[in-house]
């Protein structure tokens, strides 16, 4: 794609072409929101919004104004190309999107039904322009809803350790390893998922996950995430059948002196923990520096876990905890394949019901967790709630007979806290009376092409994990 190519005017729906020509006539200012209109989980964690703001504050240019006008005329639409022209010869604006976008402070987590972004248009001129960019900044769905159910795992898994762990606080971050990087549409849906899933946990194998962190929201170098080295079934099988002890050595010998994971399940998982990781390496696992992880990755996702676990206490016995749970010694075991949040619990609550801490195993997550997701799981919206007509503000909102849950919100919005809740009220109910005293949490993100926020990747995941 070229960047004659490459703008707001062709990134958008199309039937948001036709729409300048839609308002009422004297319509000056759109002001519409965002919001997650449910909620599979208690609460929502929201993120994702910086990578849009960089797109909307990249100026157009004529040349894009013709191309574009060209390219939806050839698509039967009245591209509304004076307008555009307009916006990009402004000796102010010289292109540059004329608009106000508030949001939340990301990594803010509350209920859903809250105001997450409002956005107005700032030049009458252009009124049109809040809806125009929905279709972009509608994508903020994406990264919040794959953090919000990271989130929601990461509470299962943290409740289970608390139970049958000694140390839960220390071990929760490598809980659940993101193993989706393959599985998402797109590289840029690796990263923006990937560093959605760093709001909660540290373990992944999705390389662009922190390079997305470091680039949008200054993340350091280090300490973003993490994992460790790990053979698939390539590695394994090229040794051949007859020399699967050989491959599962030579793992030892090259990586034996940290964590090590090894994908044990390329013939026989059973015999694997048994008789070769159990007995033929026995002492070599056992005299390692560090702590082997054996993979299964096929079978039933939700009983196989739990027999590997005991044929590996029969191999290498455990220790009991503080909490009388039974913890393996000198092995763990992480489980990648078939892994959702409903097949994390029944494996948690297998183990648990056995003896065995949740000490003993970790989990790789994929598709189910970067792709497993769409605009519907939380209802995201954008919908516009106040518009000035001839100089008055007026409420505006959609309340369908067919479907209460649909019910929009009416007029220029606030977020406060309220008895430590977030809560969204009307702009309007912060001033006067002070019916809802308290500041507005939505603060201006964006203004007429400008980025008027930096937000640190420390303060966004403090935000997520307090």
């Amino acid at each position: 794609m070229t960047k004659l190519q490459d703008s707001i005017m062709i990134d958008t729906d199309a039937y948001k072409v036709s729409m300048p020509r839609q308002y009422p006539k004297g319509t000056e200012f759109i002001s519409s929101y965002i919001e997650a209109r449910k909620n599979p989980w208690t609460t929502a964690t929201w993120y994702g919004l910086r990578h849009i703001l960089e797109r909307l504050a990249v100026p157009i240019t004529v040349a894009q104004v013709h191309f574009a006008d060209r390219y939806w005329k050839a698509r039967g639409l009245p591209f509304n190309l004076e307008d555009w022209l307009a916006l990009a010869n402004d000796p102010i604006l010289q292109g540059r999107l004329p608009l106000r976008i508030q949001a939340a402070p990301e990594g803010t987590v509350m209920k859903h039904g809250n105001v997450l972004v409002q956005v107005v248009n700032t030049d009458p001129r252009f009124f049109w322009l809040t809806t125009w960019v929905e279709t972009s900044l509608m994508r903020v769905w994406y990264p919040t809803t794959v953090a919000s159910l990271s989130a929601a795992i990461k509470t299962d898994i943290y409740d289970a350790l608390v139970i049958s762990a000694d140390a839960p606080d220390e071990e929760i971050l490598f809980k659940l390893h993101d193993f989706g990087s393959r599985g998402v549409s797109s590289r840029e849906s690796a990263g923006i998922g990937g560093s959605s899933h760093l709001l909660n946990f540290m373990g992944s194998d999705t390389g662009v996950a922190g390079l997305h962190a470091m680039e949008f929201y200054n993340a350091p170098f280090e300490g973003v995430d993490a994992s460790v080295p790990a053979s698939e079934h390539s590695t394994i099988t090229s040794w051949g059948k007859e020399n699967e002890v050989k491959a599962f050595e030579n793992m030892l010998d090259k990586f034996g002196s940290g964590l090590v994971a090894v994908v044990s399940d390329s013939y026989d998982i059973y015999n694997a923990c048994t008789n070769l990781w159990g007995d033929a390496l026995r002492e070599r696992v056992i005299e390692m520096d560090g702590m082997l992880v054996v993979r299964p990755d096929s079978g039933n996702a939700e009983t196989v876990p739990l027999e590997v676990v005991k044929l590996l206490d029969a191999a290498f016995g455990h220790t009991v905890n503080t909490k009388g749970y039974k913890v393996l010694n000198n092995v763990r075991v992480i489980q990648g394949d078939g892994i959702n949040q409903d097949s994390i619990s029944v494996i948690m609550k297998s183990l648990m019901d056995e003896g065995y801490s949740i000490s003993n195993i970790a989990f790789g997550m994929g598709g189910a967790l970067l792709q497993g997701v769409n605009r519907d799981t939380m209802g995201f919206a954008m919908k516009a709630s106040a518009a000035k007509i001839d100089g008055v503000w007026t409420d505006v909102f959609k309340d369908p007979v067919t479907d209460k849950g649909k019910r929009s919100k009416k007029g220029r919005l606030a977020l406060i806290t309220l008895d430590g809740e977030f809560v969204t009220v009307r702009e309007d109910e912060l001033v006067g009376d002070l019916r809802y005293p308290g500041v507005n949490k939505l603060q201006t993100v964006y203004e007429d092409g400008y980025i008027l926020v930096d937000e640190d990747w420390g303060d966004v995941v403090a935000r997520a994990r307090s």
